[in-house]
């Protein structure tokens, strides 16, 4: 199956009417490190989409970049076990979400996602900049109009030190 493309995530962020436009970037941002350097923003306002895959449907996860996901509070969450909650593959990710793992928008998927959850870590930062669908593609939030567009809800999703 073919992926989805930046101009899918614009589409779909031009019928919120909140002016926010996809950049597009020479080098790579596909990890939240290189993200963060080539906005100039720090590691933590970088908003990583992650995909995870429970009985065949996904689940999207946006966390802080500095912070790694616990997927046993995704389980919890979900009413399931840890062993139910399987990280999407590369191939997964593309089939079920419309987009390669690096460019994973928070909106705009293939697939609707069982639950989108928004990691409390992100509170910290009123702007954030999430992937817009390709791996030197973003865009960037406040805090606000990504809950408004995720529809997702703030948990506490991160794993403890």
């Amino acid at each position: 199956m073919e992926p989805l493309s930046p101009q899918h995530v614009q589409n779909v962020l031009d019928t919120f009417n909140l002016g926010i436009t996809i950049r597009f970037f020479e080098n790579s941002t596909a990890t939240s490190q290189l993200a963060a350097d080539e906005i100039g923003c720090q590691l933590g306002q970088i908003a990583k989409s992650i995909c995870f895959i429970v009985d065949d449907k996904p689940i999207v996860v946006i966390a802080s970049g500095d912070q790694r996901v616990d997927d046993r509070k995704v389980a919890a969450l979900q009413g399931i076990t840890r062993k139910q909650v399987k990280f999407a593959t590369p191939e997964q990710c593309i089939d079920l979400i419309g987009y390669a793992p690096g460019g994973v928008p928070p909106l705009g998927h293939r697939t609707k996602p069982r639950a989108i959850y928004l990691d409390d870590s992100l509170k910290r930062f009123e702007q954030v900049y999430p992937a817009g669908g390709a791996s030197n593609a973003i865009f960037g939030v406040t805090l606000g109009q990504l809950a408004t567009i995720t529809d997702g809800t703030f948990e506490d999703i991160k794993r403890e030190a």
